[in-house]
């Protein structure tokens, strides 16, 4: 849900107030794939930290510019130049969790995106293993989405890795899907059902802006995001130009140069910021008349910052907008390639109530994530 290249997007943390505290007569492992610096799904692993504080914290490694309050033990792939690499570190990957501690715990609760809901520690008799997945390993299940598996050549490991994800996780017993999108991937690809908890977004952070943000005349199309192929930022140029408005794009990443080549072709400016920081986007936010977003995702979080800041959304009827997204009043949704599908929509989706979006945005707060999962845990353990 998100990683380095990437527009940082969290707020503010959250503070707990007089949230529910699941498992607290339980010993409990909390795992993580890999700790960056800016993903979404670094967020989400630390609201379960606040929510299970009394819980052993794990990761494979740490970026070296990541900070996390408290103790987070690595593997020992972090002693290992395979840090570096997770391409090379992912056959790796099953064993090192399998390999992580030999601690004994009451339930071991993984925060998952690649392997890590393989881990299995503890005692097999009555440890408990849940797992909250962001996405079944897309460049293992779905290299359509996600190039970085998408190779011919790369087709027989991800056969391998098929089998291994599905035969090493069948000790799970229990699932949580952060989107319906992924849920039913889960459903497909690993024949299991998931309940579904949306992950956390710092919706009153990004609605709380100062009043020169806020009373900005809001003047430009904006994109945000990884600058990746499936991103759909060149697509986003493409519609600017249909639609002949302004665009920004926040972000980086590969596709950069590409991005601009493109840019210098079509009649319309488009202004690229490059890894804003959270306050800076923010006001990217609330400048804009509507955020473009015409690509496939798990869940989504920067949608929902922007209708947090009352900016309405136009983009792919498909994935987790499909949840954040209420076509019609906090923006539009369509099935498009065309860039000229889109300009009637962007022109609509403008004159849409800011305080619809806004209201929609509450929906996704830190504070529904930690009531949510609480119950879920605690339904979960009892089981």
């Amino acid at each position: 849900m998100g990683s380095s290249g990437q527009a940082q997007t969290s707020g503010a943390p959250s503070t707990p107030d007089s949230d529910p505290r699941p498992l607290a007569d339980r010993s409990v492992a909390l795992i993580h794939e890999w700790f960056g610096a800016t993903g979404g799904s670094e967020q989400v692993f630390l609201q379960m930290a606040e929510l299970v504080p009394h819980a052993d914290r794990f990761v494979l490694w740490k970026d070296h510019d990541a900070t996390v309050d408290g103790d987070i033990h690595e593997s020992w792939l972090a002693k290992t130049p395979l840090r570096h690499s997770k391409a090379l570190a992912l056959p790796l990957m099953p064993l090192t969790w399998r390999t992580l501690t030999r601690r004994k715990y009451d339930v071991v609760l993984s925060s998952s995106h690649a392997f890590a809901h393989t881990v299995k520690i503890g005692d097999p008799e009555r440890t408990r293993h849940l797992s909250y997945v962001h996405s079944p390993a897309r460049y293992v299940w779905s290299p359509g989405l996600d190039q970085r598996g998408a190779s011919a050549a790369l087709a027989p490991m991800r056969v391998a890795l098929q089998a291994g994800d599905k035969r090493l996780s069948r000790h799970v017993h229990g699932y949580a899907a952060n989107s319906l999108e992924v849920r039913a991937r889960i459903r497909r690809y690993w024949a299991r059902d998931a309940t579904v908890i949306n992950p956390p977004v710092e919706v009153d952070y990004f609605a709380a802006a100062p009043p020169a943000v806020r009373d900005q005349e809001r003047r430009y199309l904006l994109g945000v995001g990884r600058w990746i192929p499936y991103k759909n930022f060149d697509l986003m140029i493409e519609i600017a130009a249909a639609a002949r408005l302004p665009l920004v794009i926040a972000g980086g990443g590969p596709e950069e140069d590409n991005l601009r080549r493109l840019a210098a072709r079509v009649d319309v400016p488009v202004e690229f910021e490059v890894r804003p920081t959270t306050e800076r986007l923010r006001e990217l936010y609330w400048g804009a008349s509507v955020l473009l977003y015409p690509a496939l995702e798990d869940f989504g979080m920067i949608p929902v910052e922007a209708q947090a800041c009352g900016t309405p959304v136009v983009g792919w009827a498909r994935g987790g907008l499909l949840e954040t997204v209420v076509t019609g009043e906090t923006g539009f949704l369509l099935d498009a390639d065309d860039p000229g599908a889109y300009v009637d929509p962007i022109r609509r989706a403008s004159q849409l109530s800011a305080q619809a979006a806004m209201t929609n945005a509450q929906r996704f707060t830190p504070q529904v994530f930690r009531e949510t999962m609480a119950v879920w845990l605690d339904e979960q353990a009892s089981s």
